[in-house]
C-alpha cells in the first residue's frame, strides 16, 4: 500500500507541474484538468509497469505513448503545441519513473 501512494503523491507532483503553466496560459479549465488526470494515472502505472529496461526510458516511452491521443486531438487547433507536449511528456514520463526508483 505505501508504494501505492508513493506513486500516487509523484503522479499528483508531475500533473502539477503539468498544470501550472497551463493555468498561468488562461488555457480552458477542462484541459487542465484532463492533464491532471493524465499523470496522476501515470504515476500509478509507470513505476508498475515491469519491462527490462531502464527506469527513466520506461518513463519516457510510456510518457510519449500516452501523450498521442493528446497530440491527435491538438493538431488540428494548434500544430505548434505538438512539440512541447511531446517534449514535455517524454521529459516528465522519465521523471515519473526516475522519482518512483530513488
Amino acid at each position: 500500500m505505501n508504494d501505492i501512494l508513493i506513486a500516487l503523491l509523484i503522479g499528483i507532483a508531475a500533473g502539477i507541474i503539468d498544470v501550472v503553466p497551463m493555468i498561468i496560459q488562461k488555457l480552458e479549465k477542462e484541459a487542465s484538468v484532463s492533464a491532471f488526470v493524465h499523470w496522476v494515472v501515470l504515476g500509478l502505472i509507470i513505476p508498475f509497469v515491469s519491462w527490462d529496461i531502464a527506469p527513466w526510458l520506461k518513463g519516457l516511452i510510456i510518457g510519449l505513448l500516452s501523450a498521442l491521443p493528446i497530440m491527435i486531438i491538438v493538431f488540428p487547433k494548434d500544430k505548434k503545441s505538438l512539440i512541447p507536449i511531446g517534449v514535455m511528456s517524454v521529459v516528465r514520463g522519465a521523471g515519473v519513473a526516475g522519482a518512483a526508483f530513488i
